[in-house]
């Protein structure tokens, strides 16, 4: 059954027959609702933060600073280094329990790692919701970020293993589908949990996250196991059963014999940590770096944590401000529909580049608008509405091609290209990377804005020109390949192809021709 608005775009790989059944899709659809608990956190912890009744009972100081004086530095109003602590203290805790996950993974399957990242979130949830002081909060956000160590390291490789390869792009995005619906939903939540009389919303908001953390833990229970981590564990019969029945046919021999090759190959690695290094794996340790560190320098981060913070700061009201952070999450989850029905269409590649240009020119008109207003004194004066407006409308722009781009493509296009031998271990590279720099983001950025005030935005733009030349120039279109053949598109590559031998992929050798830059392939 194909799932509406996405196909495949025309096949130049190695064909698996096979077909998008409704299991598959289902199981799909299930697995990447580990992205809600991320998701939700993001939204949440916004939001909670520019509610007053929160901020005047663990954070005083920065409640008193808030409320002295209506003029005061709008750069520099929120600037506390405990409060930061608060919100990333989980990203810590998600690289520590990443790396655990990567062993959990490899040794006792997918489903299991989904199973303590959602029992994890669960407990950390509960916790913050009955927070009495800052440290139940800290602890609350540990475990938290226990948990999503656990999921962001284990669903999207499930998904990539699961789909079939023509629609792999689609059914991995809808991960991120979800990260922008939790987000989506926690903003919603904030914005009539804050109305509540007698300032006790904040402890829904927080203790909500318990109903994300709930569906992925009893999403893992029923979810089967995926072929690859069965042979992988050495359950070869049932593997292959399991393949029949998500393919949707009987013909699976092929796929099902390159699995086990890539599994016996793996088998060998007594060490995948120290086998990254080998030189035959720099593509994708290059990757698994850069790709996460410039997720997070594109600046989205500043937008999503902060948007209530942020619209505070361009003079709306605190109810107004978490409903421009509403509109600013609902532009989030059209423009991942558009992902999802374009990435096997167009191509990673494409997605990347415009998403990339779409964020700079956005960034430096809000730098522009902000710098006029605030000055460098960070003290707007009167705010006309519709200037506020069209900061909104830009930065509104700006997360749609985020959405579309380095949002679910950052989970995307790691979690395609490592080969089984080392997928465990770079997956939670790949996940450390994107915790540890979304930790000194969310923990520098209030004290940057202080400091840089508007030049801020370009800082990240700076960024921006980086991350798109450098997919224009070292990143291969992965679309369409199948995932256990993906050495192919390295081998062919311009640049990459010097650190790959004949004797560590002779499968690959000649097998392929690339045009320049990666843009298009075809077998020969």
């Amino acid at each position: 059954m194909p799932a509406a608005g996405f196909g495949p775009g025309p096949g130049n790989g190695k064909e698996y027959p096979g077909n998008l059944t409704l299991y598959v899709t289902i199981t799909c659809m299930v697995a990447a609702m580990g992205g809600l608990i991320f998701g939700y956190d993001i939204g949440i912890s916004g939001g909670v933060t520019s509610m007053d009744s929160f901020l005047s009972k663990f954070f005083p100081s920065v409640y008193k600073k808030e409320k002295a004086d209506s003029s005061t530095n709008q750069y520099c109003k929120f600037d506390s280094q405990t409060l930061t602590m608060f919100t990333s203290s989980l990203y810590l805790a998600a690289l520590i329990s990443s790396l655990v996950a990567s062993t959990v993974t490899r040794k006792l399957g997918r489903k299991l790692s989904m199973l303590f990242g959602g029992v994890l979130f669960c407990a950390g949830a509960l916790i913050n919701g009955f927070a009495k002081n800052v440290a139940m909060l800290i602890v609350g956000r540990i475990l938290l970020g226990f948990g999503i160590g656990f999921a962001n390291q284990s669903v999207p490789l499930y998904l990539s293993e699961m789909a079939p390869y023509k629609y792999r792009g689609a059914l991995n995005i809808g991960f991120q589908l979800s990260i922008t619906i939790g987000i989506l939903v926690a903003e919603v939540l904030n914005y009539f949990f804050a109305k509540i009389k007698g300032g006790w919303g904040w402890r829904l908001s927080l203790g909500g996250a318990v109903v994300p953390a709930l569906i992925i833990t009893v999403g893992s229970l029923v979810l089967p196991e995926t072929p690859n981590s069965m042979i992988e564990r050495g359950k070869c019969d049932e593997a292959k059963d399991k393949l029949k029945r998500i393919r949707g046919i009987d013909d699976v021999d092929e796929e099902f014999n390159d699995l086990v090759a890539a599994s016996e190959a793996s088998k060998m690695v007594e060490h995948p940590w120290r086998n990254l290094l080998q030189r035959k794996y720099r593509p994708h340790l290059t990757m698994a770096i850069l790709i996460p560190f410039f997720q997070q320098l594109t600046g989205i981060n500043v937008i999503m944590f902060y948007a209530p913070v942020l619209f505070k700061t361009i003079g709306f009201g605190s109810d107004a401000s978490l409903m421009s952070a509403v509109i600013t999450g609902s532009v989030n989850v059209v423009a991942t529909l558009v992902s999802i029905y374009g990435v096997d269409k167009w191509g990673r590649r494409f997605l990347f580049l415009e998403g990339g240009t779409q964020m700079l020119i956005c960034q430096a008109v809000v730098a522009a608008c902000i710098g006029a207003k605030f000055g460098i004194d960070g003290n707007p004066g009167e705010l006309p509405k519709w200037y506020a407006i069209v900061v909104v409308l830009f930065i509104c722009i700006y997360v749609a091609g985020f959405a579309w781009s380095w949002g679910p493509l950052g989970w995307l296009v790691p979690s395609e290209i490592f080969p089984l031998e080392i997928r465990s271990a770079a997956q939670s590279i790949n996940v450390s990377v994107n915790m540890i720099f979304t930790f000194i983001v969310a923990q520098v950025f209030l004290t940057m804005l202080c400091h840089l005030k508007f030049g801020l935005f370009l800082f990240f733009a700076f960024f921006v020109v980086l991350m798109t030349l450098f997919v224009f120039i070292f990143l291969p279109e992965t679309k369409n390949i199948p995932i256990e053949e993906m050495a192919i598109v390295w081998k062919e590559h311009w640049f990459w192809s010097r650190f790959m031998t004949d004797e560590d992929y002779p499968a690959a050798n000649g097998a392929l021709e690339m045009g320049k830059g990666g843009q298009n392939s075809k077998y020969v």
